[in-house]
C-alpha cells in the first residue's frame, strides 16, 4: 500500500509540475503580443526577425510528436504546452508574412514549407521503426536536441548584455518566464524518470538563472541608457 501511495504522490506532483510548466508557457507565448501590436499598427514588420517564430514553431511540433502516445507514454502536459505554442507560432507567422515585404514573404513561406516537410519525415520516419523503444529514442534525442538548442539561443544576448552592459535586449518577464517554464518541466520530467524532458530543461534552467543574474547585475545601468534599437534582432 505505501509502495502505491508512494507512486500516486509523484504522479501527483508530475501533474502539478505539468500544470505549471503549461502556465508558464502560455506568458511565453504570448510575449510577443506587443511585437505584433506594434506591426499590426506600423503595417510593417520594420527591423523584426521572422527567424524565432520559425524555429519555435519547428521545436513545437517535434516535442509535440515526442509526448504523443505513439512515441513515449503519460506526457499528457507535453501534449498540450506545445499544441498551445504550435498554434501560437504558427499565428505569429502568419501575421509575419501578411505584413513583411515581397523578398521576406517568399523566404517565411520556403522556411515554413521546410519545417512542414521536416517534421513529416520525422513523423513518417519514425513510424516506420517497429521496435518502441528504438522509436523512442530516435524522437526522444532530436526533441531533446532541438530543446537544447533553442535553450541555448539566449547565449547571444547574454553575450551582447555583457558587452553593452544593458538588458534592453533581454526583457525581465521573458527571461522570468523562461526560467519558470523550463524549471517546471524540469520536475515534471524528473518525477516522470525521462531524461529527455528532464535533461534539455536542466540546461534551460541553468541559462534562465544566469539571465536573471545579469538582469540584476546590469539593470541600473540600462536604465541610466536608453537605445532605439528593436527588441528582436536576428542573429542568423
Amino acid at each position: 500500500m505505501d509502495v502505491f501511495a508512494f507512486h500516486g504522490s509523484f504522479s501527483m506532483w508530475k501533474d502539478v509540475a505539468g500544470i505549471a510548466g503549461n502556465v508558464f508557457a502560455f506568458g511565453l507565448f504570448v510575449s510577443p503580443m506587443p511585437t505584433f501590436r506594434r506591426i499590426l499598427r506600423n503595417k510593417s514588420t520594420e527591423q523584426f526577425s521572422g527567424l524565432p517564430y520559425i524555429y519555435s514553431l519547428l521545436n513545437c511540433l517535434i516535442c509535440l510528436w515526442y509526448g504523443s502516445p505513439f512515441i513515449s507514454q503519460r506526457n499528457l502536459m507535453l501534449v498540450t504546452v506545445n499544441s498551445v505554442g504550435a498554434t501560437f507560432q504558427l499565428c505569429y507567422i502568419i501575421l509575419f508574412i501578411m505584413h513583411t515585404d515581397k523578398k521576406n514573404k517568399m523566404r517565411m513561406l520556403v522556411l515554413l514549407l521546410v519545417v512542414f516537410a521536416a517534421v513529416g519525415l520525422i513523423v513518417a520516419g519514425s513510424l516506420q521503426i517497429p521496435d518502441k523503444l528504438a522509436r523512442w529514442y530516435f524522437v526522444g534525442f532530436l526533441s531533446c536536441a532541438s530543446l537544447v538548442s533553442m535553450f541555448a539561443s539566449p547565449l547571444f544576448v547574454i553575450n551582447l548584455v555583457i558587452r553593452t552592459k544593458s538588458v534592453e535586449f533581454m526583457p525581465f518577464y521573458l527571461s522570468l518566464s523562461t526560467f519558470l517554464l523550463s524549471g517546471s518541466f524540469l520536475l515534471y520530467g524528473l518525477f516522470n524518470n525521462d531524461a529527455f524532458v528532464y535533461t534539455p530543461n536542466g540546461i534551460g534552467t541553468v541559462l534562465g538563472i544566469v539571465q536573471l543574474s545579469l538582469y540584476c547585475y546590469y539593470h541600473r545601468s540600462s536604465e541610466e541608457e536608453e537605445t532605439k534599437e528593436p527588441l528582436i534582432v536576428s542573429y542568423v
